[in-house]
């Protein structure tokens, strides 16, 4: 057995094992040598990844599904009090382990990186997670995306470093001790979770309280949130703070970013006034400082500046994260997982600035009841960056409907920027919607953190149509 597993983690049952952040802890504790299994709702890539590495993954959830001898029951946020496997643990008496605590143990002993922030912490773990491979480093990484095959979100290395992306969602990272913690941004959202701004600075200055004496804080300069966190935690002396941003006062700062179609060359200045330039292989002004935020992080575990920059241009991109799908009847199909108004304003300021006069068309699928109550009316301001919507009807994922919260909200608002939106409840439908829209040059972007993403390949075979 490989070292660095917990004897709780030997024998573990993953229940919702197909999740992004579930899957990448059993890969990882199946590559130690742990026998692992879990359950998920439905057969998926990643499950059969998952089976690739001898776990065992069962579909649907039953009682029977949980072994007796298993060591230990991981679950995330998201699993139900009623869950039929969770009620066996407890007749078994198996410990229940929240999956934070399963991702902790992992990353003891090792130097850690966490990446937090309300958006762009899976790109930024990426970034971090292939430039170091591609320093021959072989990192261990959790990852809340996948870099290029299904699986491919996690992965146990040999070397001494671990880098994680750290989920403020329900507070779970809270239980990392990092020797290095990056804060991209700080925005409210989760509001099932937090009900104010105030919530979310405290939750943030609880895990820059966690970072380990002698260690770094990398956090943007430029975002208010994550300036005001900056603020907050400015009197704890026993961490190095190093910001990063395009501000004067930013201590690694972004000089230049110079658009070139999908890909941005990057031009920082550091501490000791030495001046790199970098490419950043997918476009936007966002995904260039999640690169500047993992330059930095890197150089302070030790690494030399002008190596990492290099390694940098190895990242190509994260799925779902301005990924592009394909090309038919010359139309480009893109996939984008932003459902934050932020994020959406982003990618589509992205996707404009490197589309030129090509049309943008959009397929977007609101994520959670909650978040459409919060922020519907932004999100339809943002869709107003396109040149039309397509708007589907809510992802409810882990919630109840909340009575009176729908699509309708955000359609309202995208009319009244002036968009132009167009309903649609079914999914089998957008297809031959998208057909009789677009015209060859246009880009669809499909965009949401739901199922929309399935949507791609079907809209691509339309076209070849």
């Amino acid at each position: 057995m490989k070292p660095g597993l917990p004897t709780a983690m030997e024998r573990p049952h993953f229940i919702g094992i197909g999740g992004a952040g579930m899957s990448g802890i059993a890969k990882i504790l199946a590559q130690r040598g742990a026998k692992v299994a879990g359950s998920d709702s439905r057969d998926s890539e990643t499950a059969r990844a998952l089976r690739a590495h001898g776990v065992t993954v069962h579909i649907g959830h039953a009682a029977g599904h949980l072994a007796d001898d298993a060591s230990c029951v991981v679950v995330s946020s998201a699993i139900r009090a009623d869950n039929p496997e969770l009620a066996r643990a407890a007749e078994l008496g198996i410990p229940v382990v929240h999956r934070s605590d399963a991702l902790a143990g992992l990353m003891d002993g090792l130097r850690s990186i966490a990446v937090a922030g309300t958006h762009g912490k899976t790109t930024t773990t990426s970034m971090l997670a292939v430039s170091l491979s591609a320093l021959g480093l072989n990192p261990s990484y959790a990852i809340g995306g996948d870099l290029d095959a299904p699986g491919s979100n996690a992965h146990h290395g040999e070397g001494d470093i671990f880098v994680a992306e750290a989920d403020e969602s329900d507070r779970s990272f809270h239980k990392y001790a990092p020797q290095v913690a990056i804060i991209l941004n700080a925005e409210l959202d989760h509001h099932a979770n937090y009900a104010s701004m105030e919530e979310i600075y405290e939750s943030f200055e609880t895990f820059v309280g966690r970072i380990a004496p002698g260690g770094t804080l990398v956090i943007a300069e430029g975002q208010a949130g994550a300036a005001e966190i900056t603020e907050r935690v400015s009197g704890r002396y026993d961490i190095e703070i190093v910001t990063y941003g395009e501000g004067e006062s930013a201590d690694v700062r972004i000089l230049k970013i110079t658009p070139r179609g999908l890909t941005s060359d990057v031009t920082v200045a550091l501490p000791s006034g030495k001046m790199l330039t970098f490419t950043v292989s997918v476009p936007g002004r966002h995904y260039a400082h999640n690169a500047v935020a993992a330059l930095a992080a890197g150089v302070a575990l030790g690494l030399a500046p002008h190596n990492l920059a290099s390694a940098l241009g190895k990242y190509t991109g994260v799925k779902r994260r301005l990924q592009l799908k394909g090309e038919e009847a010359g139309v480009q199909v893109i996939d984008s997982y932003a459902h934050h108004p932020t994020e959406m304003t982003a990618d589509l300021e992205a996707i404009r600035g490197a589309a030129g006069d090509s049309r943008i068309l959009v397929v977007f699928q609101p994520h959670l009841f909650s978040r459409t109550q919060e922020l519907g009316k932004e999100m339809g301001q943002a869709l107003a960056l396109a040149d039309a919507s397509v708007v589907l009807d809510i992802y409810p994922a882990r919630e109840d409907p909340i009575p009176g919260i729908t699509s309708e909200i955000i359609i309202d608002a995208a009319r009244a920027a002036g968009a132009d939106v167009t309903p649609e409840h079914s999914k089998e439908a957008v297809a031959d919607v998208i057909a009789g829209m677009a015209k060859p040059g246009d880009l669809v972007l499909t965009m949401g953190a739901g199922d929309v993403t399935d949507l791609g390949p079907v809209i691509l075979a339309r076209l070849s149509n």
